[in-house]
Order: structure tokens, then sequence, then C-alpha cells
């Protein structure tokens, strides 16, 4: 007697179906991967409300995506939670155990001259924090003069939503890592010394380091 044709597919068919299925599962994946990088870098460097002030979102259309906060490998002697500010390559490190570091994109001094060089550590944290212009900075930017009596904390604070303040031998060097209110210049040589980052970044760092954390930082 014939036999009915069967009503479950041949074995090869479920195979290729399965098979069929996966690739367009991964197709899927692999499709929405760059939407869901991009979600988790806007959201990183967007708005943030802290403080009783809101640090404005960065436009991620203007900034080269190198500059973004990211973990890289490390080959440096430095122990982990040490930073290494590289002022040519204009980027702190913030070393972490493993051979790896989280890479952020800095604003230096506009000339070799103002930068700071060598070691130091983090002798004080602020948020928000106050700033005053020091006399040097005033002669060369006469600009800054109407605030040499001080300026307090806020979004239009030149030293962003955090500062953390660089000390030698006990002693307050006046320079600062710090956030600012000109994003645009991240990447480039424009401060008078100290060395800057993006808001998001100088309260992601502000939260990963401790006062005492030693700091380096390389002309060369």
């Amino acid at each position: 007697m014939r036999q009915p044709p069967s009503q479950n597919p041949a074995p090869q068919d479920g195979l290729a179906g399965h098979a069929l299925g996966h690739a367009l599962s991964r197709r899927a994946v692999l499709a929405g991967l760059p939407l869901m990088l991009a979600g988790c870098v806007s959201a990183d460097y967007g708005a943030v409300s802290d403080g009783g002030f809101v640090t404005a979102p960065i436009d991620m259309t203007t900034v080269d995506p190198s500059l973004l906060r990211q973990e890289v490998a490390w080959h440096g002697k430095e122990k982990p939670g040490s930073i290494v500010v590289n002022v040519p390559e204009r980027r702190l490190y913030l070393v972490e155990a493993g051979g790896k570091a989280i890479r952020y994109g800095v604003g230096v001094g506009r000339t070799e001259g103002t930068n700071f060089r060598g070691q130091a550590i983090i002798g004080r944290k602020e948020k928000w924090p106050h700033w005053t212009p020091t006399a040097n900075m005033i002669a060369a930017m006469p600009r800054y003069k109407p605030y040499a009596g001080g300026l307090e904390g806020g979004p239009d604070n030149p030293l962003g939503a955090r500062a953390l303040y660089l000390y030698r031998d006990g002693h307050d060097t006046f320079f600062r890592l710090h956030g600012t209110t000109e994003p645009e210049t991240i990447g480039q040589a424009v401060s008078s010394g100290c060395i800057r980052l993006f808001n998001q970044d100088i309260i992601d760092l502000y939260n990963r380091v401790p006062v005492g954390t030693h700091v380096t930082v390389v002309q060369g």
C-alpha cells in the first residue's frame, strides 16, 4: 500500500530551517548592535542632573569617537588606580588591573610651558568647584579680571562639574583635572595649563578615584 505523504518535514529540511532561523537571528543582532552601542554612548554623554545643576549633553555628531571614554590595553608600569596624563596624546589613563586602563580624551595647556609635568597626588576633590583665576591667568587672559574675586560653582564655571586638585609635597600646585564649559576643546591644546575633560568624564573619574591617588603627567 502506498504510504500517505508525511506531515512532518524531512530531517534535512528541519536542519536547514533551524540554520536559516539562526542566521536571521544573528543578522538581526548584528544589525542592531550599532544602535545598542550608540544608545550606550548617547546615555553616557547625555544630560546629567547633579547637585542642583544640569550638565549639558554632548553633541556626539561633533566628537571624534577616540576621545570618548573607553577601556584600552595598558603596558605601563604604574600601579592599578594610578592616573597617567599623556600631554602630546591629549589622553588621560586610569590604570586598572590586568593590563587595562580607562582612557579619557582631555584638553591640555596651550603651550608646553603652561602644562604641569611630573608627579603629584590628588590632594582634594570638589563637586561644582569654586574658581579663582591666578594672577598669571588674568595677565594672559584679561577677560578673567572680573572674576579675580572668584566665581561660585555652577554650569557657567570654567572648572565644570568636578575638580581634582593636584598636590606635590603637601602643597597645592594650582593645577587641576577638571570639567569644562567648552566641550568642543577636548582633544586640543587650549587651557592655561590644567587638564580638562568632558563634564560627564570628570564626574566618572571623580567617582572612581580617592584623595591620595597618584598622578603622572607625561610631556613626551
